[in-house]
């Protein structure tokens, strides 16, 4: 059978089994991420509130780079990616809001993020027992050989619940849709029979209503007569 080869996005999650050190890496990642998001938020809400001008994530990036070496320079410790895809989910954000789509952006509050998460674009390999992430390095997999390694991958999404963390791939895959090469059939409701094509095929009618009500009117006659042997 021939089809239509079309492409989409999945992601594949699974756990990670970081050592210590990588822990408090993942840590600082997750809460750059949270910071780079707040400073953001607040930023464009000055900005609004004083000269009502807007400014998208490539604009927030450039000021946050302005201020790393004087109010964030543990951020250079990290992946640049992780405050700026935090920036463009916060674009995100503020796009689902003028569209009615969604409430107007929050503050991450760091004791509702225990852990928190953190995106990553770049270099990225995946080997059936590890993973490799920009500036954090390889680190272990709980599941072996469930991660994809011959996709493209598009981003990872790193995440932490109840002390343990996880990591989700988000590929590129391509698929085939089928093609039906077989001609269509007109088909012909009736109440006789159930359907007829228009190859002349039949399909019975199972009259299910009517032996229903047969079976139906035995049980009640059978009632009767019990209750007249009372």
């Amino acid at each position: 059978m021939s089809g239509i080869i079309r492409k989409r996005k999945r992601a594949y999650k699974t756990e990670l089994k970081p050592n210590n050190e990588q822990k408090t890496h993942l840590r600082m990642h997750a809460g750059t991420a949270r910071v780079a998001y707040n400073w953001g938020l607040a930023y464009r809400k000055e900005l609004y509130d004083h000269k009502k001008e807007t400014i998208n994530s490539i604009g927030l990036h450039k000021e946050l780079n302005k201020l790393k070496k004087k109010e964030f320079e543990w951020m250079y410790k990290v992946s640049k990616c992780s405050p700026q895809e935090a920036l463009r989910d916060l674009d995100k954000g503020f796009i689902s809001f003028f569209a009615g789509r969604a409430k107007y952006p929050k503050f991450k509050k760091r004791k509702t993020t225990v852990g928190g998460s953190f995106r990553l674009t770049g270099t990225i390999k995946i080997w059936s027992d590890k993973i490799q992430l920009p500036r954090l390095g390889r680190i272990r997999l709980k599941e072996k050989n469930y991660l994809p390694k011959k996709k493209h991958i598009l981003s990872v999404t790193v995440s932490s619940k109840a002390g343990r963390w996880f990591v989700s791939v988000l590929v590129e895959e391509e698929y085939v849709v089928p093609l039906n090469n077989n001609p269509a059939d007109g088909v012909d409701l009736g109440i006789k029979e159930l359907a007829i094509t228009s190859d002349g095929t039949v399909f019975a009618n199972p009259k299910a209503l009517p032996k229903k009500q047969k079976k139906a009117q035995k049980a009640t006659k059978s009632i009767h007569k019990d209750k007249k042997g009372l």
